[in-house]
């Protein structure tokens, strides 16, 4: 440190380093304030003046050509850096940042780089050593997280210090012998240091006379000394070309900064530094009791007696384990013990919500920001929709406006990779389409994926019109297609369905195969009933549908001819799906009850057959059904090759039962031609797995069912029974527990298909016994007793 310059070389997100830098600022009395950081935010570092701007918040800077190539630098209220800026902005000092600008490292031939700061502009970067683990594992200790609550945020700006420098004199000592043992460095840090040292010649030529510099402590050995200017431009000469770059603040998370990756800072407890930075004196007390108002909340039993006790310990465990205060291990420990009694589920729980903790930042509307941003935020305003880091369960009814509002918007979000909304399951038991359940959790790495987005449109309704359109027009797959449709539906995108349904409509024709086809039908039907609530014009859908329907009947039997397990097994989720979605299709395809009528009202569009709406639903179900019939009649003669599974064929034999179109006289005869000798004992348990899949109730309705898989199965030869064991486990496995019971006692009486046996009396009924028991059961249902004649004879 020199009589101008004072390095506040500090730990990042330390409480420790930024009471310190707090302490050294107030004593110090700076005239200029640089901080380590890109120096791009100059121009917006004004923001943090006021209430405007809460943490946790971070800088984030973007490649403007590509926007996906972008950079955070987080702070949080307990973050050194963040505690230097308001000190500036607050008393309208120069603060500027003084790292290597981000344009050098968000250009396209720039390797990633550390979490949270741009690729490294000189070398790919590598893994590096913590200075604190190597200073930490010299003084003895094992975790460098408690050398350093131990060293440095136990320990209470001193008085007897006047300028409140002395603590960094400490670490810069300590940093300087890693470096001069070369412990640390690499070529990125060479470039930034060089860039440092020359913002602080700057300051100095613009008349600067006392400087604060607060930077990681790692880089204060190498600002101490200034080598010549030639020196450090020759390092700054083969930087890469910097490219344009946008930056603004957004919020941030305390979840997001105690992750290492990602755009995280990897700190562990930030909710626990919050705490320690806000409180003065010994911070457990106050911790333990916000630890017990959330057990209490949750229903677990905790008084304040808990509270005292749990100080105790952990002053206690302090002592012994030689600390000079208690810090988070000693205080978890206590949790533990006394306020959760041993229970980590209880424990866990206070680790989420303490040490972690859901704060979300705040940023002002004069923080730069994208239009597509600016309209996100109108819409969350107009729609009291509020941002929030802690997971919440948002339930909507469609039939309502703001409702129906919300859900276009979420929708829209989804389609530009915005998952602030995640579909879920209502706790509402509810099939009708007019309810939705979304599961809302804002991420901070929104920011990027909007102004990643902005490329569409300005507005939210614009940019997901534009992607819609953009990823129809590169589709490859018929299903994406058909789900794109959907989406555009439950977002309201009108605009964007002309220029789907042309591609969906090309792409239909051309596609051949039965499986995609099937595949892609369900989306295109659920579209179409999503239509009757939302108010959506579904004609052309209705169309489409129809004819994928068609396409699907006719192709469907010999697409599952010579199939193997695995092509069976999807099949035959196609086969259902397929089956709901043409059972759906008819009451959306028809029009609506309150269409117009009279002798204005247009003719209804005929079908295929020439007959009107209706009768077109009605003969795509009869196409249906034959369909299955011919599925259900392709046996292999020649081999397994020449015919369709058996999981297939007995699947298909099912949905016509189900549907009545095959009766059980006739379900029993293909079951008795397909449990016969001449079929393959792996193919007829095919046959069954897919007879008996959603329901075995018809075995307890129909004994003859029952009767002739019983018999069936008994004669399967006993080297046969061992393949076929394992499927057939499967299928009865999948029956409901009350069926397999029944049918288990069924087998047991005796011969299936017989009326059973009358049971014979086991003896005479004992009167008196029973007599004796009235008045306890009276009792417990809660009835007077009626006491027979003879037990009444007998008292008296």
């Amino acid at each position: 440190m020199t009589a101008d310059v004072a390095l506040l070389g500090i730990r990042h997100h330390g409480p420790g380093s930024a009471r310190a830098v707090a302490a050294a600022l107030e004593r110090w009395r700076p005239d200029a304030v640089l901080i380590e950081g890109p120096p791009e935010a100059d121009g917006i570092v004004h923001l943090a003046a006021g209430n405007g701007l809460v943490p946790p918040v971070a800088l984030l800077a973007h490649a403007v050509d590509d926007p996906a190539r972008a950079a955070f630098w987080p702070y949080a209220e307990f973050s050194p850096e963040w505690v230097a800026i308001r000190y500036g902005v607050e008393r309208e000092l120069p603060v500027r940042f003084i790292d290597l600008p981000a344009g050098y490292g968000l250009g396209p031939t720039a390797e990633a780089g550390e979490p949270g700061e741009p690729g490294d502009p000189g070398e790919p970067a590598g893994p590096v050593a913590d200075p604190l683990a190597l200073l930490a594992e010299a003084a003895g200790y094992d975790d460098p997280e408690r050398w350093w609550e131990d060293v440095v945020e136990h320990r209470a700006p001193g008085a007897d210090d006047p300028d409140g420098l002395a603590p960094f004199a400490a670490v810069a000592e300590a940093m300087a012998a890693l470096r001069a043992e070369g412990l640390g460095e690499s070529r990125r840090d060479d470039l930034r240091e060089a860039y440092m040292r020359q913002q602080i010649r700057a300051a100095r030529r613009a008349g600067h006379r006392r400087i604060a510099v607060v930077c990681g402590a790692f880089h204060v050995p190498a600002l101490a000394v200034l080598p010549t200017v030639a020196h450090d431009r020759a390092l700054l000469a083969g930087l890469p070309r910097k490219v344009r770059t946008d930056i603004t603040w957004v919020p941030w998370t305390h979840r997001r900064l105690s992750q290492a990756t990602g755009y995280g800072a990897g700190v562990r407890s930030p909710g626990w530094y919050h705490h320690l930075f806000g409180t003065e004196g010994d911070p457990v007390p106050s911790w333990l009791t916000r630890a017990a108002e959330l057990l209490r909340a949750e229903d677990h039993p905790v008084s304040s007696a808990h509270v005292i006790e749990a100080v105790r310990l952990a002053r206690t465990l302090a002592v012994l384990r030689g600390r000079p205060l208690a810090g988070l291990t000693e205080t978890l420990d206590a949790v533990r013990a006394v306020l959760c009694e041993g229970s980590d589920v209880a424990l866990e729980l206070v680790r989420d919500r303490l040490v972690v903790g859901d704060a979300l930042g705040e940023v002002p509307d004069e923080a730069p920001a994208v239009p597509l941003q600016r309209d996100l935020t109108r819409w969350q305003r107009t729609l009291r929709l509020k941002p929030e880091a802690a997971p919440k369960d948002l339930d909507l009814d469609l039939r309502k406006d703001t409702d129906a509002a919300r859900s276009r918007l979420l929708h829209r979000l989804r389609l530009l990779g915005v998952d602030w909304g995640v579909p879920a399951r209502s706790a509402v038991n509810s099939t009708g389409t007019f309810r939705e359940s979304w599961r809302l959790c804002w991420q901070p790495e929104f920011a990027v994926r909007i102004a990643e987005a902005a490329q569409w449109g300005t507005t939210v309704e614009e940019a997901a019109t534009g992607k819609a359109v953009g990823t129809a027009r590169a589709a490859v797959e018929l299903a994406e297609l058909t789900g794109l449709v959907e989406t555009c539906l439950l977002a309201g995108l009108a605009g964007a369905l002309p220029a789907v349904m042309r591609v969906l409509a090309d792409c239909a024709a051309l596609d051949t195969d039965v499986a995609h086809l099937a595949g892609a039908l369900p989306a295109l039907v659920r579209a179409l009933r999503y239509g009757d609530v939302r108010g959506t014009d579904h004609g052309a859908l209705g169309e489409v549908a129809t004819g994928l329907a068609d396409r699907i009947c006719v192709g469907l039997p010999p697409a599952c001819v010579g199939l193997d397990a695995e092509g069976a097994a999807a099949m035959r989720g196609r086969l259902d799906e397929v089956h709901g979605a043409i059972g759906l299709l008819g009451p959306a395809a028809r029009p609506e009850p309150d269409a117009q009528e009279g002798p204005d009202a247009p003719a209804a569009s005929p079908g295929p057959d020439g007959s009107d709406g209706p009768a077109v639903s009605e003969g795509l179900a009869d196409r249906w059904a034959a369909a299955l019939r011919s599925l259900a009649r392709r046996e292999p003669a020649g081999g397994p090759a020449t015919g369709a599974p058996g999981l297939l064929r007995g699947r298909a034999v099912r949905l016509l039962l189900d549907d009545g179109r095959l009766d059980s006289e006739e379900a029993a005869g293909r079951l008795r031609l397909v449990l016969s000798t001449a079929n393959a004992p792996a193919d007829a348990a095919g046959w069954i797995e897919g007879f008996l899949t959603g329901g075995g109730a018809l075995l307890l309705h129909d004994p003859r069912l029952l009767a002739l898989l019983d018999d069936w199965l008994t004669g399967v030869p006993g080297e046969v029974f061992t393949d076929v064991l394992p499927l057939l486990r499967r299928t009865f496995a999948g029956l409901e527990a009350g069926v397999r019971g029944t049918i288990g006692g069924r087998v047991a009486a005796g011969p299936l298909g017989e009326a059973p046996a009358a049971r014979t009396p086991g003896g005479t009924l004992d009167r008196a016994r029973a007599d004796a028991a009235v008045p306890v059961v009276a009792l417990l249902l809660g009835a007077r007793p009626r006491i027979p004649r003879q037990a009444a004879g007998r008292n008296t």
